[in-house]
């Protein structure tokens, strides 16, 4: 069985950094592609980051681009999204996700999002005051 669980959310001031970690629990951690969604109020989550596993592939949101950075550490079976020059359009609750069969991130699964992607966590509120 395959469980999430992030934390780091929190509030910071427009400009600021925040780093969110995932643990993922599951002895093939690292034969996953690991991903991070954010979902505004009203809508579906929609994609902004995901890393392969041996993390030789990242892609990026345009939206992220530049100020979001993806990273994994296999030993502590856990990913990361370190966020920089946030803004109040970042507001969202972000959730981490996981999927062994789009391990390499090739094709479209990870930015279709939630109906694609297998392994969930909970989700940890970002708030961005201007």
């Amino acid at each position: 069985q395959v469980t999430l669980k992030e934390s780091g959310g929190g509030l910071v001031q427009a400009g600021e950094s925040l780093r969110l970690s995932c643990v993922v629990t599951g002895r093939t951690f690292e034969t996953y592609g690991v991903g991070w969604f954010r979902q505004f109020p009203g809508k579906e989550p929609e994609f902004a980051a995901a890393i392969s596993w041996g993390a030789f592939k990242t892609l990026y949101a345009d939206s992220v681009k530049g100020r979001f950075t993806i990273s994994r550490e296999d030993a502590k079976n856990t990913v990361y999204l370190q966020m920089s020059s946030l803004k109040p359009e970042d507001m969202a609750v972000y959730y981490c996700a996981a999927d062994s069969r789009y391990a390499d991130l090739t094709g479209d699964n990870w930015y279709l999002g939630k109906d694609y992607i297998e392994h969930w966590g909970q989700g940890t509120e970002v708030i961005v005051s201007s």
